[in-house]
């Protein structure tokens, strides 16, 4: 459900609230302006296209996305990857890209893909996220000291040429950078200053000082871009063409995805602090029209920001009316206050990033992943923290989980158990049809688990260490929830290769779903047509028959419990009718 229509059906637009969401809107408008400013030009974009990319998404996103307390707007996640498509492709390159992955986003929405993106495993998270902090923070070197140009395409390279450039560093842009990075930190706990955002107030302090001793060498917004236009956008459509949109559709696929990863877990953060319950497929819907919309007038991608989201909820929003303010208090700032902006030094968003990094690094949760979680995710972390650092994001999120995919098949394949039963253990089943022991020659192997690619290995070992042939094996299939193809094929296999030996296979106790697959593969016709049963007893009675102890008796006890299982069935199906769905 749409968040607006929802907050408005739980009476959350009622005037009570209007004081709450307008007092949280401002504040997180205030925050969102230097971060705004920050994303963008680390992005490769001016500053003023970070704001409007916080305006145009925060207002899209509050009104038609599925969480009513998200703020959306750049992130620090996606300064990596819009870095990379702005210097390859240029401004108008990214615009059409984050176009397209608005198109993705919508369409991912519509096919409730919400749920699918969930099971992205943490380990692969933290990992990228992890890369991520460490790429900005190192980006962020040569604004914070003031060094001159750096070269180099790849991490190692820029890393080492900052090392070699790092005596040349500027003593006033250091400086204001260390001050503006020290205000951040240290003014929640300074009384009278807790109140007041950390990275607004670092922002205005080394402006301020900016702007009264005009410090030599310090590079601003105005020497930098020329200032921030004292307007809003302008509707403009970019050049698509059909080349365009081939040569673009892999860095737009990788917005789509990292924007739906960040609005999801953003959501998440939002429920556990607030109580709510998002949806997840409206949020990437919401997310999808505020990417569409966001380069129609000069913005770039965007997705939910959690530290933005985070601060709304802690300062009273309770609605989309608070990023609905939020979004207006921006387009004010931009209104009134724009001139200001061109004193602003790049080394106090500089060090705004620096902070962004080192939350989204998550050190402590990292270094608690590594020295607690499992050996083989530790190892998946660690991959998937060194690709992303050193080679590509989409490379590193694409091998982290398909990693974790092969590390979850393993373990359902090991957790799966296909071994023989002893007559201990079908001691009570035995007893209740008057024996004591199974018949002679009959051994019986049961298949616990699902039986699926993974798992064919061990059922074959465990076939393999029948030494002696019985006459008939009995396979119970109860605790087998479903097969795949590969499991039905290797089941086919063993059975004609066992008849071919001259065992006879019985099947038994299947559910409804895998006994149709058995159906439909043409497993059951490989058997004889009646050595197919619903329950275990009746199997036994059957063994019994063909083995030839007490023929008569035997197949007295096969029809009596055939007519018995005949009817348990139909009542199921009569209650299973009659149940409320």
């Amino acid at each position: 459900m749409i968040a607006l229509h929802e907050a408005y059906r739980a009476g959350l637009l009622h005037r009570k609230y209007w004081a709450s969401n307008l007092v949280s809107g401002l504040i997180v408008g205030v925050v969102a302006l230097p971060l705004a400013m920050a994303f963008a030009i680390a992005s490769g974009v001016k500053p003023e296209q970070g704001l409007y990319t916080a305006i145009i998404a925060g207002l899209l996103v509050s009104v038609f996305g599925g969480t009513r307390l998200q703020i959306a707007g750049p992130t620090g996640a996606f300064i990596v990857i819009l870095a990379t498509i702005a210097a390859k492709h240029g401004v108008d390159g990214l615009q059409i890209a984050t176009l397209m992955a608005g198109v993705m986003l919508l369409l991912m929405g519509f096919a409730k893909m919400g749920v699918v993106i969930k099971f992205i495993p943490a380990p692969v998270i933290v990992g990228f996220t992890a890369g991520i902090g460490v790429i900005i923070w190192v980006g962020q070197w040569k604004d914070f000291f003031g060094l001159p140009k750096i070269a180099g395409e790849h991490f190692h390279e820029k890393f080492l040429h900052l090392i070699e450039v790092l005596p040349q560093l500027q003593l006033a842009t250091t400086a204001l950078a260390v001050l503006s990075l020290l205000l951040i930190t240290l003014s929640p706990r300074i009384r009278g200053l807790k109140h007041i955002p950390g990275p607004l107030l670092a922002m205005v302090v080394a402006t301020a000082l900016q702007s009264i001793f005009k410090f030599d060498g310090v590079e601003t917004i105005g020497s930098a871009f020329g200032g921030i236009p004292q307007t809003l956008p302008a509707f403009a459509l970019p050049s698509v063409t059909l080349a365009r949109v081939i040569e673009l559709i892999g860095p737009a696929f990788t917005i789509a995805m990292l924007g739906a990863i960040e609005s999801l877990l953003s959501a998440v953060v939002a429920d556990g602090m607030a109580g709510t319950r998002h949806d997840s497929n409206q949020e990437l819907i919401g997310q999808g029209i505020a990417n569409i919309a966001a380069p129609l007038f000069g913005g770039f991608a965007a997705t939910g920001a959690i530290a933005r989201t985070a601060t709304n909820i802690r300062n009273g929003g309770t609605s989309p009316l608070a990023g609905i303010i939020h979004a207006i208090t921006l387009v004010l700032i931009i209104l009134i206050l724009a001139p200001l902006a061109a004193s602003i030094p790049l080394a106090a968003l500089a060090a705004i990033l620096f902070v962004v990094a080192y939350n989204m690094s998550e050190m402590k949760h990292f270094a608690h992943m590594v020295r607690r979680a499992p050996q083989a995710d530790v190892a998946i972390l660690l991959i998937t923290f060194g690709l992303t650092v050193f080679t590509d994001l989409v490379v590193a999120v694409n091998i982290g989980v398909i990693l974790a995919t092969l590390q979850f098949l393993r373990r359902m394949a090991s957790s799966v158990e296909v071994q023989q039963v002893a007559e201990k253990e079908l001691e009570m089943e035995l007893t209740y049809q008057g024996l004591t022991t199974l018949p002679p020659g009959v051994l019986v192997y049961a298949i616990d688990g699902p039986f699926f690619f993974g798992a064919v290995e061990n059922f074959e070992q465990t076939l393999a260490q029948t030494h002696t042939d019985p006459r008939i094996l009995v396979i119970r299939l109860r605790r087998v929830p479903f097969m795949d193809i590969t499991g039905l094929q290797t089941l086919e296999e063993a059975i004609l290769n066992l008849e071919a030996r001259g065992i006879r296979i019985i099947l038994c106790e299947a559910n409804e779903r895998v006994r149709e697959k058995l159906d439909k593969t043409g497993i059951l016709a490989a058997i004889e047509p009646e050595d197919y049963f619903n329950d275990f007893a009746t199997a036994i009675v059957r063994c019994n028959l063909l083995v030839g102890t007490n023929p008569k008796i035997a197949q007295e006890k096969q029809a009596v419990l055939s007519e018995y299982a005949e009817g348990m069935l139909k009542t199921s199906e009569i209650y299973l009718r009659g149940r409320p769905q």
